[in-house]
């Protein structure tokens, strides 16, 4: 099953171009729902695909954490998907998709993987607002097979979060320190509900302004809107927001494109573009510079993003 995954490095062509390449995989037969359902998850974050090995059960665990397996030496924390959404199905998963966020290693649990998927992020689509109400922003996006399947991609940086991969929100007011600059405004775009209420957190803490999308493609939407209303004024872009801080995975319009369309509009030259990712690895640092990105924080490390972002305003 790991020659599934061979060439990741050769896939890094794909980030500029507004594409990439998804795992699919599926978690067992639903006995309520009497289906089952689709997933994906980016190869990118994509370690390797194994058989599941022995699992050492951790006491006092949230109920979806299995318990933790050693890799290489590595202790690697296990989470059982299909337990995690509610999913009632009476197989056990037989395989593991190992993944990396921020150079943090985790395994999940799954009935079965399927294939990868290469195609373009204008094909996936924002849920349904009825969707993300029911699943509390669990699916950030959705693509249709040709063959009528629709697939689901999963935030698991909610899955971590909420299994107490991510820390202590409530230090975050604590650990960040104000900022005195009360006329500086930071635009982001990140698809995860879980992401955009760090920021959020992180912003509120430092006394700094916001505006935010979803996604890339909402946020170029208001990006050109915010430039058209400066150019119609007078004034510089740079007047009304100071740092663009941007997601690298969002649907219909990923980072690398978004950063690549307001570094080549000139309305928005002095802007600094900051990249705020789980890809956390040296290729997607590079990649981010290669389109333009001005500096790279990864995701979930606020302490960090607040330091940067300080600097970046000030």
């Amino acid at each position: 099953m790991s020659e599934l995954l061979k060439n990741i490095d050769a896939r890094t062509k794909l980030a500029g171009n507004n594409k990439l390449e998804i795992l699919m995989f599926t978690l067992g037969f639903d006995r309520r729902s009497q289906r089952r359902e689709t997933y994906g998850i980016n190869v990118f974050k994509v370690r390797e695909v194994m058989r599941v090995p022995e699992i050492t059960q951790s006491p006092e665990m949230p109920r979806a954490v299995e318990g933790m397996v050693s890799l290489r030496g590595i202790l690697v924390p296990v989470i059982d998907l299909a337990k995690y959404i509610g999913i009632d199905t009476e197989h056990k998963p037989t395989i593991m998709i190992v993944t990396e966020y921020n150079g943090h290693t985790q395994g999940f649990l799954v009935e079965a993987v399927d294939t990868i998927l290469r195609l373009d992020w204008s094909s996936m689509r924002v849920p349904p607002e009825m969707l993300n109400s029911q699943t509390g922003g669990l699916v950030t996006a959705v693509t249709e097979l040709p063959d009528k399947r629709l697939v689901m991609m999963m935030d698991v940086e909610k899955v971590l979060a909420e299994t107490g991969h991510f820390g202590d929100d409530d230090l975050i007011a604590k650990s960040v320190q104000p900022l005195n600059l009360p006329d500086r405004t930071v635009f982001f775009a990140d698809d995860s509900s879980v992401a955009r209420k760090q920021i959020e957190q992180t912003l509120n803490a430092m006394n700094v302004k916001y505006i935010s999308a979803i996604n890339g493609s909402r946020a170029w939407t208001e990006l050109k809107k915010i430039a058209d209303y400066a150019e119609a004024s007078h004034i510089p872009v740079k007047n009304i927001i100071q740092v663009i801080l941007t997601d690298v995975e969002m649907p219909e319009m990923d980072g690398y494109m978004l950063t690549r369309k307001i570094k080549e509009d000139r309305r928005f030259v002095g802007i600094p573009v900051l990249m705020h990712s789980s890809l956390s690895s040296d290729s997607n640092q590079q990649l981010g510079k290669a389109v333009g990105v001005d500096e790279y924080v990864p995701k979930f490390e606020p302490q960090k993003l607040a330091q940067t972002l300080a600097r970046l305003l000030a």
